[in-house]
């Protein structure tokens, strides 16, 4: 597919009713879609989102997430990197509770 970061990936891992989902990569347009697949594979009712070794993180992406804490109400945990952690902040989310230290 013309324009998606080769380096993306977003792979699951599910243990008990939780799935754990490491992003790396640019999560865009391209692909956000894939990341909020990777992290709602069904039969589970919490989430792990680690976005420590993702690059870049646009509104795309931001949508994605807002969807994934509506999914997940209080069973979230995002681990963001320092550049995810500066857009979360600059869009008024960097005080979520889903957020942790990464």
């Amino acid at each position: 597919m013309v324009g998606v970061d080769q380096e993306f990936s977003a792979v699951g891992e599910v243990d008990g009713d939780r799935v754990t989902v490491t992003v790396t990569g640019e999560v865009d347009m391209a692909t956000a879609g894939e990341m909020f697949r990777a992290a709602t594979p069904g039969r589970v009712h919490s989430a792990t989102l680690d976005l420590r070794a993702v690059t870049f993180f646009d509104s795309a992406a931001i949508h994605a997430l807002v969807r994934l804490a509506e999914h997940y109400p209080g069973t979230l945990d995002v681990l963001p990197s320092d550049r995810v952690r500066r857009v979360l902040d600059i869009s008024g989310l960097g005080e979520q509770p889903w957020i942790k230290a990464g």
